[in-house]
């Protein structure tokens, strides 16, 4: 079967990773490949790609977009696997922020503008290059989340599509909470400045909320023929509303169209996996993590000179001085989100969650690994100021990731949702037990009591309380209970959840069309 798959990142190439969507595109295909099938991988160039070395101009198609005509080169980029293919395809508005920038960072009051222009340009660019056969025909097309949605709309709706729309679709739901909201008239970005003199039926694609606003994740949600939610618990969240004050994260406005596909058979609960190589990363001492550590930010402070750097090399420092090896090191990677660190942030008794967590440490300590808002950026760097346990790594180094995820004795991801999760995945294949939120990919991936430790609530302040007794009885086990400990630890690292097991599942509940 030849499945062509459409998305914004591709982890498989250089710089084409921003999150979970970029490991995704660069495993599945692999796994779908040695499963026998061949794979279509299809991204913007973003002025990068296309500059990659051997790399290949194979055509340029013109098509009609935002009242103008257009033309956009195609290029093939070499992989490594001979049914496996990767697309780029160039224009002035793929790098319209800088060669090789994925997405752009609109303000609150125009969400997703810039970037819902460029993939719907991508889509429109996709459906040409399909029907005029610039690109492979497949035998099922894949979208992955709202940036690929639209291809579903102008495939089914678009009256020179005709010859593609026979095409099975699916849709992956990677995070419900973007979903690339944008008007239907009266602004530069809207459906009617993408597709002027369009007629798509407006049941398909309005969003139920707004009725002046296009959904692309709607429109793909009611026209693809099936839908990938990708966990199973995640899968049955997103059938029910989202509830601010119970914490609840769950259809985001869409639930009544997902509990749709789901009454027919069209919604389908896939974990994702993660690779397992042959030779794990080592486990290093605290003095060697803590080095690793203080050479990165120091790295990091040559090319931005920032306080949040200052901050952990002094921290950093102070830890070198006395290691502390009998006392427990917790770590954290991932992107700063309200989603990711939303919990630990928020208030609790006059002071946050985090801190309270912090003083029940003793003399361990916290590494916390990653970037993103740049208020949580922020908030972090004062708290890691104030409390000497705790330090702030703003960046992301994968050396330094692979360090959090061997040396480390307790992760904690607790997330306020969690549609798959990768970063427990990794932190588990390496013997480190996790401290998650029940929520989502969480729930799918790790044992209560078994591979490591989960909590729940009814509210945000519940969740709160409940995640600081699950603290608790963590740091107990492992200060009380070696022999335990050891056995979480094992078991932890036994657990597998592998791309051949996600590629197999969606063999035989995505892709059940002809042509395999």
């Amino acid at each position: 079967m030849h499945i062509l798959m459409l998305a914004a990142e591709n982890g498989a190439l250089p710089g084409g990773k921003v999150g979970g969507i970029g490991d995704v595109i660069r495993d599945l295909p692999r796994a779908l490949v040695a499963r026998g099938h061949r794979v279509s991988v299809v991204t913007p160039g973003y002025g990068h790609f296309s500059c990659l070395p051997g790399a290949q101009a194979i055509a340029k198609t013109a098509l009609a977009f935002g009242g103008e005509r257009h033309t956009v080169t195609w290029y093939r980029v070499p992989s490594q696997l001979p049914a496996l293919e990767y697309f780029a395809v160039e224009h002035p508005r793929f790098n319209v922020d800088g060669v090789g920038k994925i997405y752009h960072h609109d303000s609150p009051e125009r969400p997703f503008a810039t970037d819902a222009t460029r993939f719907a340009l991508l889509c429109s660019a996709v459906a040409r290059g399909l029907v005029e056969q610039a690109l492979p025909r497949p035998d099922v097309l894949h979208l992955h989340d709202w940036h690929a949605a639209l291809l579903a709309l102008l495939q089914q709706h678009d009256g020179s599509c005709r010859s593609i729309r026979d095409i099975p679709s699916v849709y992956s739901i990677h995070n419900l909470s973007l979903q690339g909201i944008r008007p239907l008239t009266g602004d530069v970005s809207s459906l009617a400045a993408w597709f002027p003199g369009s007629s798509f039926p407006l049941a398909d694609m309005v969003d139920p909320r707004y009725s002046d606003c296009i959904n692309p994740t709607r429109a793909a949600i009611r026209l693809c023929g099936k839908i990938h939610a990708v966990s199973p618990t995640y899968a049955q969240e997103i059938l029910s509303p989202t509830d601010t004050e119970r914490g609840f994260v769950g259809g985001e406005g869409l639930e009544a169209d997902l509990r749709d596909a789901a009454d027919q058979g069209r919604l389908v609960g896939i974990l994702n996996g993660v690779d397992y190589p042959d030779t794990a990363h080592p486990r290093l001492s605290r003095q060697v993590l803590f080095e690793h550590a203080l050479e990165t930010v120091v790295a990091w402070r040559s090319t931005e000179d920032l306080r949040m750097h200052h901050v952990a090399i002094e921290r950093l420092e102070q830890w070198l001085a006395a290691p502390a090896d009998d006392a427990p090191v917790l770590t954290s990677v991932g992107r700063l989100t309200v989603q990711k660190l939303g919990l630990l942030l928020q208030g609790l008794e006059g002071h946050t969650v985090l801190e309270d967590l912090l003083s029940r440490l003793d003399d361990g300590r916290l590494m916390i690994l990653g970037n993103g808002d740049a208020a949580l950026e922020g908030r972090l760097t004062e708290i890691a100021a104030r409390v000497p346990n705790l330090v702030f790594l703003r960046g992301f180094a994968e050396r330094l990731g692979n360090d959090l995820y061997s040396s480390g004795d307790l992760f904690l991801m607790p997330s306020s949702f969690e549609p798959c999760g990768i970063s427990q995945m990794l932190a588990m294949r390496a013997g480190q037990p996790c401290l998650a939120h029940s929520v989502g990919g969480l729930r799918d991936t790790i044992q209560q009591g078994v591979s490591g430790f989960l909590f729940s609530g009814a509210t945000p302040a519940e969740q709160a309380a409940n995640l600081l007794t699950c603290v608790d009885a963590a740091l107990a086990m492992w200060r009380k209970q070696p022999q335990a400990w050891q056995a979480l630890r094992e078991q932890a690292a036994a657990q597998r959840f592998t791309w051949d097991a996600a590629a197999q599942r969606m063999e035989e509940e995505l892709y059940v069309w002809g042509g395999g």
